[in-house]
């Protein structure tokens, strides 16, 4: 496998959006069927994209895109956040969102802590943070515990799992 985990180009932010909106649309509507929501926003995604310290990847196996990821760099605290990561459709349990994030943090070596959510309903996802990536889940919001940053009309609404890795 020829990958490569790189800066996206203009050329390739509209492709880059759609790949991940239909792949974070195709994992939800496993769950739920008949869903007739948008889950993941072109707004929700220019909001991750600018971010300060945010940098959009793409994941590219023989010039052609397969997947990639937003994180959020913060240079003073080194407490950063991945925001989105997804594998394009079609190409997912090849071992591709692995390669993305081992890329990822070699990209970032001085990382202290990295973070990031998902909903409770997204077991693969939970599968991959906590045993590939080396995650820990942290905190369950609820609607006991709310995490204000997340909009209520969010499918999975309150409930979503944060998971944190620290680095040695």
């Amino acid at each position: 496998m020829n990958f490569k985990l790189v800066p996206v180009c203009e050329d390739d932010i509209s492709t880059y959006k759609k790949d991940m909106q239909e792949a974070f649309q195709m994992g939800v509507e496993k769950e739920f069927n008949d869903l007739n929501v948008e889950i993941l926003t072109e707004e929700d995604i220019n909001k991750s994209l600018s971010a300060k310290g945010a940098i959009a990847y793409k994941a590219v196996i023989d010039d052609e895109m397969v997947g990639g990821a937003i994180v959020v760099i913060d240079e003073s605290t080194q407490h950063n956040h991945l925001d989105f990561l997804y594998v394009k459709n079609g190409v997912q349990s090849k071992g591709v969102g692995q390669e993305i994030w081992n890329a990822i943090e070699k990209l970032h070596p001085d990382t202290r802590v990295w973070e990031t959510i998902t909903p409770y309903f997204e077991k693969r996802n939970i599968h991959f943070y906590i045993n590939r990536c080396g995650f820990s889940a942290v905190e369950f919001f609820n609607p006991h515990h709310k995490d204000l940053a997340i909009p209520d009309d969010m499918v999975g609404g309150d409930y979503f799992f944060r998971f944190e890795k620290e680095m040695k």
